[in-house]
């Protein structure tokens, strides 16, 4: 019997900010290879990722598309037509982000209630396969709440994807970085983890988050985006 350990993938983090940075520590800490990229060159946040993720390496975007085996997004949402798409054929990718219109500005497209940003994300990415997690929960509540596998209380972590390896991968990954994952549903449910759900910014155990699932539906947000939903359905209908 063999007494080598599986090597873990690498972890890319496109997204040297807050909760780029907490994740990078996460994962550090869980035993992983973190890349990890910025605005700016290389240089210019290698100093701040030395002080705040020391042991990951701070490279260009390109870099970490094409070294990483498994990608986070964590830059503001609307500069995610900036991701190198094609270098990211193929590869997994955990899409972290938010809309923020005080940093993005007044974007329609990235505030409809008919389709879920991670949507819009999958579509520019069509060679990837998308996973949504790690956007709901405050930066700091990711930095100061993990804990190990089994523990009363844990905090979860939800996630939403199409595809159901893809959806393991990132259920092991946010298990490592001391969270449970709770599988929300497809890309188009992961809408219950965006700004305006009961979710977002939500710290709560694995319950926790099954029950404001369930509850979406019922809240204003949920019945908000079921009326948009079923209004473009009609009209696709009618066409």
């Amino acid at each position: 019997m063999s007494d080598l350990q599986p090597t873990l993938p690498t972890v890319g983090i496109l997204g040297a900010g807050k909760v780029g940075t907490v994740l990078a520590r996460l994962l550090l800490a869980a035993g992983y290879r973190v890349l990890i990229a910025g605005s700016g060159s290389p240089a210019k946040i290698a100093l701040i990722i030395d002080v705040l993720a020391p042991g990951a390496h701070a490279t260009t975007a390109e870099e970490v598309a094409r070294e990483s085996d498994v990608v986070i997004l964590a830059l503001p949402l609307g500069k995610y037509r900036s991701i190198p798409a094609e270098l990211l054929q193929g590869k997994l990718v955990v899409d972290a982000m938010n809309y923020w219109w005080e940093v993005d500005g007044i974007r329609d497209d990235l505030d409809d209630p008919r389709v879920s940003t991670s949507e819009l994300v999958q579509a520019f990415l069509p060679g990837s396969r998308v996973v949504k997690a790690f956007n709901h929960m405050g930066y700091h509540d990711l930095d100061e709440g993990p804990t190990p596998a089994g523990t009363p209380g844990r905090k979860a972590i939800g996630i939403a994807g199409d595809d159901e390896s893809a959806l393991a991968e990132v259920s092991a990954l946010v298990d490592a970085s001391g969270f449970d994952p709770v599988l929300v549903g497809s890309l188009h449910d992961s809408i219950a983890l965006e700004p305006h759900s009961e979710l977002f910014g939500a710290n709560l155990p694995a319950e926790g988050v099954q029950d404001a699932v369930s509850r979406f539906p019922t809240t204003e947000r949920g019945l908000e985006v079921a009326a948009a939903r079923e209004e473009r359905l009609g009209a696709v209908v009618q066409s």
